[in-house]
Parts: C-alpha cells; structure tokens; sequence
C-alpha cells in the first residue's frame, strides 16, 4: 500500500472514530434528557411544549426564570442535535453579559465538565460543545453578522427591548434553514409591533407562554421580591413587569397603538422643516420632571414624521446643551420651547449655550387634553408617522387618559408643540375637527368645551367667531 494511500486510510479510520465518539455523545445526552438539570428543576411552564411548533414565545414577567429557560432548553438542543446555534440579545453586551456569562446563562448551565479555556473564545462569543455543536452570539443591533449564517436554532432574549425588528425578519428568520429549526423567545411583555404578531399567529406556529414574577418566588429572595412589589404592585406597568401581561390600548387614552404603528417607517422624505420642541424642566433632582426634547419635521409629501426623542432627567445646563446639540445634529430650523414654568429662563439659558438660536417661546395655556386632541386626530387620520421605535414616548402617548388628575408626560407635551409647530393640520381635513373642539372666549382666550355658549372662565358669550381652528391655534400656543 502506497503512502498516500496509509495516509488516507488513517484519515478515514480517525473520521469514523470521531463520529462514533459523537454518535454516542449525542445517544448519551438524549438517555440523559429525562434526568437532567433542566428537566427535574423546570416547572411545567419552562419545558418546551408539545406539537409541530417554530417559535416558542415566553411572555413572562421579571424573575421568572426566563434566561435559566431560554439557557437550558438551548443546550439541550445543541446537545441532541449538532449544528449551529445562536444567541441574540439587545446589545452584544448583554449578550455576553446575561446569556452566556450570566449566573443563568449557558456557560454556568454547562457545568464544571465545560472547559471555559479552551471551548469558550469570549472575543468572538463562540462555544464548541464536544459533540461539535457551535454557539455563537449576536446582537439584534449588528444583525448583518447573523446574515448567511446557516443555523439549527436560536434563543432571542428581550426580542421587545430590540431596537430593529430588522434582525428578526432580516438576520435571524432566513438563517433558520437547518433542519426543522425552532426558536425559544424569551421577553418581558412590552406591547412592540413584533410582539403583537407573533402573538396574534394563529396557524400552529407560535407557542405562547405566560407566567409571573410570582410562579419563581421560591427562587428569588424575599427582598427582590419586596422590591418588586413595591416598585411596580398595583400599577399598569406591575401587570406587565410582574404578572407578564401583554398591554394593549388603554380605554380613554387620547392615541391608540394601532394609529402608530400603522404608519411606522424607516426612512424619512426629503423634509422642509424641521424643528425641535422642548418641555422643560428647571430642577433636576430624582424625583424632578423629565425635559421632553422631540424632533419632528414636515416631509415634501406634506406629513408630519417623528425624528427624535432626546428627552432626559439633567439640569437645566445639561439640558441646553442637549437641545443644542440635537438641533445641530438634525440641521433643524427653529427651536420651540414652553416658557410657563421658566419664563423668560428658558430662552436666556438655551441662548447661553447658543445666542443665535432661532427660538420661539410658547405660553401653554389651561387644558392641555384640549391642546393634544387635534395632534392625536393626525395621528389617526394617518398624517404623522414614527421614524422608527420611540419606546418611552409611544408609552407615555398610549397610557395618558385626559381628565383623571394625571398631568400630562412631558414626552407628549413637547410632541404636541413640535406637531402643532408644523403645521401639518393647517388647511386640511384636520380643520373640521379642530373648528368643532373647544369654543375659545375671545375676551380671555380660555377653551371651553364643545357645545358651551358662556365662557367658564370669565362668563362672556362665545361667538362663531371663536370657534376657528386659528384662533384655537393662536390661543393655546401664542407666540
């Protein structure tokens, strides 16, 4: 026998020999499935579910055990079925940080058999399993790493906290092509588009999980407990955090989540006007106002699109400096600033920062619910788009209900101002709504509410006169 042909051989003997050793690494972990760690430890809401299913969707609330879930059942797979598997979360660093690393995370998971030196490249993110499995971690923000890749399965952590539904159409679906490819989805249950449509399949699919915080409390201390309790217990946001309910319109909420996200884009038209809004806040302690900071801009197809939210919890300085900046970076054409708390401070510190600002100061006057109307009107006619996700915002838009003593967010007030600024319900279908919403006195400029003939303010007859769409407009927002 030649020497090429010895070499041969041996290579052949030594591949037959390699998949013998994982024939039978993959024969033990499926005898072994019934008594592992997973299996006994798991209560019956964190097994994989029985039946044909692609994607099994855990809408659970904190604590609950969803990354000790979304763990186990990952290397259970990868175990049983070599291949390429993937782990997505947010950021690459809470991918690392939480799924891999983390006390609930795969490489804790694997056990003191797992060699970290040697099977684990932290730089790249990628675990070798003996069997010959790879895991490699992405990130829903450079989801073009995802792209080609030819993958198993996934687990996608915090889908709803990812800021491009992109890495799950884009990079992650196409990527399933292995096999009967399944993906675990673990998340806290925020009412996102993504969310929302794969709870709403219906053809056998999507397997939904529910559970609370309060199914794990044999396994969280009794004071992350308490603090939970107190933080979120009793409130809307506690049904979503604690008890994982998936939070849709809120009855007497001025805008409907369905009215955002219907005209969600990507990508702006060429704008002819931009301008950036502010609510600001003159203190800057814990328990202070948020300084709401909307860009907003009008498109040559005549819409209003929202560009932008840089609002935040600073002071006053910092806040200046903010608002600067983003009018800078958005290239925008006017400032519009509410001047009741602050005065004429408002426009003196942003004119510290930048003394040639164009700035237009805004007095907002009583009923701000009345002010909001005609801006959520647009929204439902489908004249004013989202430029992208805008979480806090979309929150705050979908959750305020007029009249029941809350004021309004801060978010929402600078929203309405950069709205209004625009202009975008100037001479259009918009103005029958506005003309019919609140008789304005033209003696003290007060807004009454519809069908009142006296002013409530000052006592004085309303005339037709005082109905106008202009005059609504002057009057809540003079300049």
């Amino acid at each position: 026998m030649s020497l090429a042909h010895e070499r041969l051989e041996k290579l052949r003997r030594l591949r037959a020999l390699e998949v013998a050793k994982r024939d039978e690494l993959i024969a033990q972990a499926k005898a072994d499935i019934a008594n592992s760690e997973y299996r006994r430890m798991a209560r019956p809401n964190q097994l994989p579910p029985e039946g044909d299913w692609r994607i099994w969707l855990l809408l659970c609330g904190r604590g609950f055990g969803k990354t000790w879930t979304g763990a186990r059942y990952l290397i259970e797979k990868a175990q049983t079925s070599p291949g390429n598997y993937a782990v997505v979360g947010p950021t690459i660093a809470a991918t690392r940080r939480v799924c891999l690393e983390g006390d609930s995370g795969i490489i804790e998971a694997l056990g003191p058999s797992f060699n970290r030196r040697t099977q684990y490249n932290r730089s790249t993110g990628e675990i070798t399993l003996d069997n010959g499995s790879k895991i490699f971690a992405y990130s829903a923000d450079a989801y073009e790493r995802i792209l080609g890749a030819n993958l198993s399965g996934a687990w996608c952590d915090e889908l709803a906290a990812w800021d491009y539904e992109e890495a799950w159409s884009r990079g992650l679906m196409p990527a399933l092509r292995k096999g009967d490819a399944q993906v675990v989805v673990t998340t806290t249950p925020q009412s996102k588009p993504l969310v929302r449509s794969l709870v709403k399949r219906d053809d056998g699919s999507v397997v939904v999980t529910r559970g609370s915080t309060y199914d794990n409390r044999d396994n969280l201390s009794n004071a992350a407990i308490e603090e939970l309790r107190i933080r979120y217990e009793g409130t809307r946001l506690g049904r979503q955090e604690l008890l994982g309910e998936l939070l849709e319109d809120v009855e007497g909420a001025l805008w409907a989540i369905g009215d955002i996200d219907n005209h969600r884009v990507s990508d702006l038209p060429e704008m002819t006007r931009i301008v950036v809004a502010v609510d600001p806040a003159v203190t800057a302690t814990a328990d202070s106002d948020e300084t709401g900071i909307i860009v907003a801009g009008k498109g040559i197809d005549g819409r209003a699109y929202v560009i932008a939210d840089r609002s935040c919890r600073v002071s006053p300085t910092e806040w200046a400096q903010r608002v600067v900046n983003t009018y800078e970076e958005f290239h925008a054409n006017l400032i519009v600033a509410e001047k009741n708390q602050g005065g004429d401070l408002v426009e003196t510190i942003l004119r510290q920062v930048n003394a040639g600002l164009p700035i237009r100061t805004v007095v907002a006057k009583k009923g701000k619910a009345l002010r909001a109307e005609p801006v959520a009107a647009l929204y439902e006619q489908g004249r004013v788009s989202h430029v992208g996700p805008f979480d806090k915002l979309e929150a705050q838009m979908t959750e305020w209900v007029p009249d029941t003593g809350a004021s309004s967010p801060d978010r929402v007030d600078a929203l309405v101002y950069a709205i209004m600024e625009l202009g975008i319900g100037n001479g259009s279908t918009a103005d029958a709504f506005l003309q019919s919403l609140a008789p304005l006195c033209p003696t003290c400029g007060f807004p009454n509410a519809v069908g009142t003939d006296q002013c409530s303010s000052c006592n004085e007859r309303l005339t037709e006169q005082s109905r106008s769409a202009d005059n609504f407009l002057r009057s809540s927002y003079p300049r």
